[in-house]
């Protein structure tokens, strides 16, 4: 009798256990709804944290790791998705590694994310960013293809973005791939290639005449060549 007793406040407690756990379920899933019509991210993040507590799913992961990500908190995204290469990794999990591992300055490995990305669905702006990086990286040849590519596939209408100033400004992403080439010119040989150097920053500030972050180059590549032995003193 008492074995009895026992098993059915066992499976009463189960009962309350699993009736609770749908109750709040459907309650953070209110709430989520609540807070992205209200434009709330800290409240998405809310909800979706005690979703994934709840009913963990890849899904709800990834989608919370691009919610920091796009919230500039990079380390809290990375640390729910991992930095690793997985094949079976979403699109959206691939684009959060790739950002956030830029943004946290770790290029190589941010790179090889962005490669994944442009593998499956190739476009001029992954095409900036895997140029952007190799030079970093100090891969010019590979960046230079890059760089090809995104010329030939930059389409009028697409910007990219620069915040060097204090206000962030827009140009043609074209520009933004001609400025990369001047760069990428001047490391392949930074003795007889200025000049070169310079004319391909010419092109950036044709299209746009306004870009600084280009005119910026192209007065430090003058300099260079106006100041050649002090400047290779102070290397």
């Amino acid at each position: 009798m008492k074995k009895l007793l026992f098993a059915l406040l066992l499976l009463i407690g189960f009962s309350g256990i699993a009736q609770t756990k749908s109750e709040l379920q459907k309650h953070y899933e209110a709430f989520y709804n609540q807070m992205r019509l209200q434009g709330d991210v800290d409240g998405v993040i809310n909800a979706l944290t005690h979703l994934n507590v709840l009913s963990p799913s890849q899904e709800r992961k990834d989608t919370l790791a691009y919610i920091y990500a796009n919230d500039n908190k990079h380390l809290q995204a990375l640390n729910i998705i991992g930095i690793e290469k997985v094949d079976t990794d979403s699109d959206l999990a691939v684009q959060v590694k790739a950002i956030s591992l830029k943004a946290l300055n770790q290029p190589k490995r941010a790179l090889e994310h962005f490669e994944v990305l442009n593998t499956r669905n190739p476009n001029a702006y992954l095409a900036y960013e895997l140029a952007d990086l190799k030079i970093q990286t100090g891969d010019n040849t590979g960046a230079m293809t890059n760089i090809d590519y995104g010329i030939s596939n930059a389409k009028d209408d697409m910007k990219y973005a620069f915040y060097e100033r204090q206000q962030p400004y827009e140009v043609p992403l074209k520009a933004a791939f001609f400025h990369l080439k001047g760069l990428v010119k001047f490391n392949m040989d930074k003795t007889n290639n200025i000049d070169a150097a310079i004319a391909i920053m010419d092109e950036a500030l044709k299209i746009e005449p306004n870009f600084n972050l280009a005119s910026l180059s192209r007065q430090a590549l003058i300099t260079r060549k106006e100041t050649p032995a002090e400047t290779e003193t102070k290397e």
